[in-house]
């Protein structure tokens, strides 16, 4: 069984994801392969109209709500900065950042206002005297600070001396709802704040053994950008939160129903080297939000403590309800329930127009898990929001139970009712010794629906059933494109097909034992 080092650096992703794949094309090249895949199986969207009627809960968020709308582009909208794609939009955003630094002037030392980093004193009054109204670029020496709880004001740049040198620390008798270091106006929002170059340490040590970590929402995180214009996370870890190391949000979740999304959503949010572990449901969580984009992190070894035992959706990358226009590039992921999910609650908008290009999963149960809960099954209303996904340079390692969930099959990638989903360029490699249990290794099922998958190499997969299932169907699977797929000393069956499989269409397929 291949173990993952805890010390593994994320900057080193896109080298590692290339030597895997064996390939050195230039990224422009496999983007355009990918635009020119996506092209291929898209359909436009159609107008969804709901005969549910709104549930008393429903109702309720509704309050909070406003329509969810997608952007119906067949264009990825790329450019390319060295080894990693970057939105079209990261222009202006840096551009945000350079104003950052030039208003709030110089460096002042939160030691200045009486903050001592001695992982005794409770220093939360001095960041809060060094934060003042913002306008402040406030740096924080090496040492362990505590604190109850920090809010930060726009236009506030707080800066470490580096992750494991500067560590925040929630005080003991900070309440479990707490969030560490959370943006000061998540009603009324803020603007232009970035924190960096240090450790996060939510300090899950303070509750008693056994109990819940997370209260409901989104609190208890180590840091919460909730309904925030610019924002920034640069070399930061985050350690044992309650529920989120990172979470791109809104003032609050809402779950009004599928076509809806919650009100104050963040945007223009770039998370760069980031990572974490301990947490208790996800490494890094976006929530109706817009332009997104994560990059070179790392997020490891959840501790589910927030969801009932056994049953831990704990991912280290998830993109989930009502975001919008997100960007995943060279990150990994470790011993996770899932390495990268992208979904939503059934009461609320799968997240649509996700784009990944480069990661590395390892050991985690479902490497990629694409889904909207609720919207599978034929006597389901089909998603009005499950649309556009393009991922590619995708390596997933050795997937495998967890007891994290302990009744989830180890997968490599799961597409469930989403629609217009390019998959290119990917590796999967199981682990020949282990017993996966008569299953498979990548599935597209519950109406999915124009899909490709392309360009893959699938091996060591001996104890499996099949490599790829396609649960196609009149109510099930439809329009789905396989090629250029081959299976190398895995499962005895490469490809199992569904009821009617009129509507997939596969070239150039290939199951060797040599």
């Amino acid at each position: 069984m291949l173990k993952w080092d805890d010390n593994h650096y994320p900057a080193n992703n896109a080298r590692l994801i290339d030597m895997l794949l064996d390939t050195d094309e230039p990224l422009k090249n496999i983007t355009e392969e990918t635009q020119e895949l996506f092209n291929q199986i898209y359909q436009p969207l159609k107008p969804q109209t709901t005969t549910q009627k709104r549930k008393l809960q429903e109702k309720f968020w509704s309050l909070i709500s406003t329509d969810f709308t997608i952007d119906d582009n067949k264009e990825i909208g790329f450019q390319i900065e060295g080894n990693q794609i970057c939105p079209y939009w990261k222009t202006e955003l840096d551009r945000q950042y350079d104003r950052l630094q030039k208003v709030t002037g110089n460096y002042i030392s939160v030691t200045q206002f009486g903050a001592r980093g001695d992982g005794k004193t409770d220093s939360t009054a001095a960041f809060k005297l060094a934060f003042g109204n913002g306008g402040k670029k406030v740096f924080v020496p090496e040492g362990v600070y505590l604190v109850k709880g920090l809010k930060l004001p726009s236009w506030t740049l707080l800066v470490g001396a580096g992750k494991g040198r500067t560590v925040i620390r929630l005080h003991d008798n900070a309440p479990r709802r707490r969030t560490l270091l959370a943006n000061k106006n998540p009603i009324s929002g803020n603007r232009n704040i970035s924190v960096e170059g240090l450790t996060l340490d939510w300090n899950i040590e303070r509750l008693k053994p056994g109990q819940k970590s997370a209260t409901g929402n989104n609190f208890s995180s180590c840091l919460t950008y909730a309904n925030v214009q610019n924002g920034w996370v640069k070399n930061v870890e985050a350690i044992n939160p309650g529920l989120h190391c990172f979470d791109i949000s809104s003032s609050f979740y809402s779950y009004a129903g599928d076509g809806t999304k919650a009100k104050g959503g963040s945007s223009s949010i770039w998370l760069d080297q980031v990572s974490g572990y301990g947490f208790g449901d996800d490494g890094v969580t976006t929530h109706h939000s817009d332009n997104i984009f994560i990059s070179n992190s790392h997020f490891r070894d959840p501790g589910g403590r927030s969801h009932k035992e056994g049953f831990s959706n704990s991912n280290g990358f998830e993109i989930d309800d009502g975001s919008r226009n997100v960007w995943l590039t060279n990150n990994s992921s470790s011993r996770c329930f899932g390495g990268v999910e992208i979904k939503a609650h059934a009461t609320s908008s799968a997240a649509a127009g996700v784009h990944i290009s480069g990661h590395l999963s390892v050991n985690d149960n479902r490497a990629f898990n694409f889904r909207h809960i609720g919207h599978h099954h034929e006597d389901d209303e089909e998603s009005k929001s499950a649309y556009s996904i393009t991922a590619q340079k995708l390596v997933a390692i050795h997937p495998v139970h967890t007891e994290l969930y302990k009744n989830s099959s180890p997968r490599a990638l799961v597409v469930s009712g989403y629609r217009n989903v390019a998959v290119n360029r990917f590796l999967f490699v199981g682990d020949p010794q282990y017993d996966y249990r008569n299953e498979t290794v990548a599935s597209i099922q519950f109406r999915a629906a124009n899909v490709a998958l392309a360009n893959g190499r699938i091996q060591g997969f001996r104890s499996v059933k099949t490599d790829l299932t396609i649960a196609s169907g009149e109510k099930n699977v439809r329009n789905v494109l396989v090629q250029n797929v081959h299976s190398y000393h895995s499962a005895s069956e490469l490809l199992d097909l569904g009821k009617d499989d009129s509507t997939v269409q596969i070239n150039n397929i290939l199951r060797a034992e040599t």
